[in-house]
């Protein structure tokens, strides 16, 4: 990544820690060169689609639907990507919903086929969209208190791969997030469930990816 590195990220993040994500989302564009951002259109999705998309009104966006979202993110999704002319690609499983209920039954945690569940749903799409866009900035909006992965990366930290993973709201709490979205009449949408996830405090998946 240039401009980037494993030797100066620490600095990096220490002087972007109060920056607002306008400000972090545009220091980072000047070192990418193919950059995307990758959503879930979950609660607080149109934050950061708002505040990248206003920057970068091309910039690639990444949707990898499960085909277990409730109508209301359906509907929410359809919205955002209206609203704001998302440049979107959305990557779905190989198999349908009902023939992947039908290999592995109710897909729960509890389930014992869960990791298989989890990677036709939602790891072999995310794979699809890796190959095909070799992203070398991936825009996301994951939060410090919302898992304990979460707590032990940054603003900007490296994937395995060497993508550098950039979370502009990285600080925020959920009230600052609906402050901003007030701010800018942004829509939120709580009616959302990630079967993968499933509980508030595991992973999607996807982010230990790339």
């Amino acid at each position: 990544m240039r401009g980037i590195s494993s030797k100066n990220i620490h600095i990096l993040n220490q002087n972007l820690r109060y920056e607002q994500p306008s400000e972090i989302i545009k220091f980072v564009f000047q070192f990418s060169e193919n950059p995307w951002l990758t959503t879930s259109f979950g609660p607080y999705s149109a934050a950061l689609l708002y505040a990248a998309t206003l920057q970068k009104r091309e910039l690639q966006i990444v949707w990898c639907d499960t085909g277990y979202n409730t109508k209301a993110t359906y509907n929410h999704a359809q919205y955002l990507i209206d609203k704001l002319k998302l440049n979107i690609d959305i990557f779905t499983p190989n198999y349908t919903t009902a023939f992947i209920e039908n290999m592995v039954g109710e897909p729960t945690i509890d389930n014992p086929k869960h990791e298989f569940f989890s990677e036709k749903v939602k790891i072999e799409p995310f794979k699809k969209a890796l190959n095909k866009y070799k992203p070398d900035i991936w825009f996301t909006n994951l939060r410090k208190h919302q898992t304990d992965y979460r707590k032990s990366i940054d603003i900007l930290s490296f994937t395995e791969e060497g993508i550098l993973k950039v979370c502009p709201f990285y600080h925020f709490t959920d009230n600052q997030m609906l402050d901003f979205m007030d701010k800018h009449r942004l829509p939120a949408e709580f009616d959302y469930y990630d079967p993968v996830k499933a509980l508030e405090n595991r992973e999607c998946g996807i982010h230990f990816q790339g």
